[in-house]
């Protein structure tokens, strides 16, 4: 179905909500650049004697590096949205797949893979810079040129298997499912979600990391007895993943559902720490869960998905929908690559909601933490973690805001120390 063409406001609505969503990015990361500098030169006092003040300028550069490189990709993703959406290159592409001959779905198919590859390609200079640039400036980057095209094959062919076949589904449905196709879709990909958390930790992340039980064995019997007292099972285990071969960075996390369901630690992280630290961490963690955090965040995104296939289902009826992106052939693969790219520039603005709500549970699981273990001792692991990741003591306190998903440390820190005097 052929567009006719849609009017001048219609057609400048995209580029100037682009505009606008770039333009505060690029503010709100000089405004972290400039507060990051600020404090360069100073530790916060409440970090005095747990952090060296070569330690806090390492940081700040560190902060600034990556902010710099956050700069340069914000205003190359505008422009690359740009040249796919108003400035044709959806269109032509969709007329190279028109070439070859091919029915629906698979025409569809190969015009979205097409896409995903040139973002990829396109965000390629990028990740190589970061990790073989920034991260190895500063000693994090364990990453080998071989392993990174490794890790890059992989994840292509990841996407390929199982990404594939579920846009191949949608993309049935959105031609052939009637008018309630997104109902049929939402159903689809929910099923998908629930098996990939359930496969992941056993037969996905082995693909890219090594996976052993915690062999320390005072150390389990300490996880096992804080499990007990928070009523939580790791039916899957505890085990240690070897991100050195990476990254110097470390972490622990939760993954997997039901019988696959892991605790994880980085080996990175057991280095640093000592038990009773890894003990209040892993309570923090298991706070998320007996809190609800995750059960919420996981139907809050299944809420969040019908929205969004409702609308691209109305959008994907609306001839002004493709004719303001610059597509002059609706399809359906056309309505989900446009719905793509539209959504996350709609909804940035809404960001702020999102990350208040995250720094909200984190606090919260700090208390079951404080409740459930020794708050002095998770407040030293997490200033073992700034220290050792780098991480800005002394944040922009809107970029912050805006985007942080935690507290900033002079918060977290002040609170951690107030519960454990209590």
């Amino acid at each position: 179905m052929a567009m006719t063409p849609a009017p001048l406001w219609v057609m400048l609505l995209f580029p100037l909500l682009l505009a606008a969503e770039t333009v505060t990015r690029l503010w709100l990361a000089t405004r972290q650049i400039g507060a990051v500098r600020a404090h360069r030169d100073r530790v916060p006092a409440m970090f005095a004697g747990h952090i060296e003040l070569v330690e806090q300028q390492k940081a700040a550069d560190y902060t600034v590096a990556r902010m710099r490189l956050t700069r340069v990709a914000t205003v190359a993703e505008a422009v690359l949205k740009l040249l796919l959406t108003v400035g044709g290159g959806i269109a032509l592409l969709s007329q190279a797949v028109a070439a070859t001959g091919w029915s629906e779905p698979w025409r569809g198919l190969a015009l979205l893979a097409f896409v995903f590859l040139v973002a990829q390609i396109f965000g390629l200079p990028f990740a190589l810079y970061r990790v073989f640039r920034v991260e190895t400036r500063f000693g994090f980057n364990r990453t080998t040129p071989g392993l990174f095209v490794a890790d890059f094959a992989k994840q292509l062919l990841l996407a390929a298997l199982l990404g594939g076949p579920l846009v191949l589904v949608t993309l049935l449905l959105m031609d052939r499912g009637g008018t309630w196709w997104w109902l049929w879709a939402w159903g689809v990909l929910q099923l998908a979600t629930v098996g990939l958390a359930w496969a992941a930790p056993r037969f996905i992340a082995p693909l890219f990391n090594r996976f052993a039980p915690l062999s320390d064995a005072m150390l389990a019997a300490r996880v096992q007895a804080l499990l007990e007292r928070c009523g939580f099972t790791a039916r899957g285990g505890v085990f240690v993943m070897d991100g050195s071969r990476r990254s110097a960075h470390g972490n622990a996390y939760f993954t997997g559902i039901g019988s696959n369901k892991r605790i994880v630690f980085l080996d990175t992280l057991l280095a640093r720490v000592d038990a009773d630290e890894i003990e209040a961490v892993l309570a923090h963690e298991l706070g998320h869960f007996r809190l609800r955090h995750v059960r919420n965040g996981l139907l809050w995104s299944m809420g969040v998905m019908l929205v969004g296939l409702a609308v691209l289902a109305a959008l994907a009826r609306e001839p002004l929908f493709y004719a303001a992106l610059g597509v002059a052939q609706a399809s359906p693969a056309a309505a989900l690559l446009l719905f793509t790219f539209a959504v996350p520039v709609l909804s940035y603005f809404a960001t702020p909601i999102g990350a208040w709500w995250s720094r909200r549970q984190e606090l919260a699981a700090d208390d079951f933490a404080a409740a459930h273990a020794d708050a002095q001792k998770l407040s030293s692991a997490l200033v073992k973690l700034y220290r050792d990741n780098a991480s800005t003591l002394t944040p922009d306190p809107l970029h912050s805001a805006f985007y942080d998903s935690h507290p900033p440390a002079t918060l977290r820190i002040s609170r951690l120390r107030a519960l454990a005097a209590r």
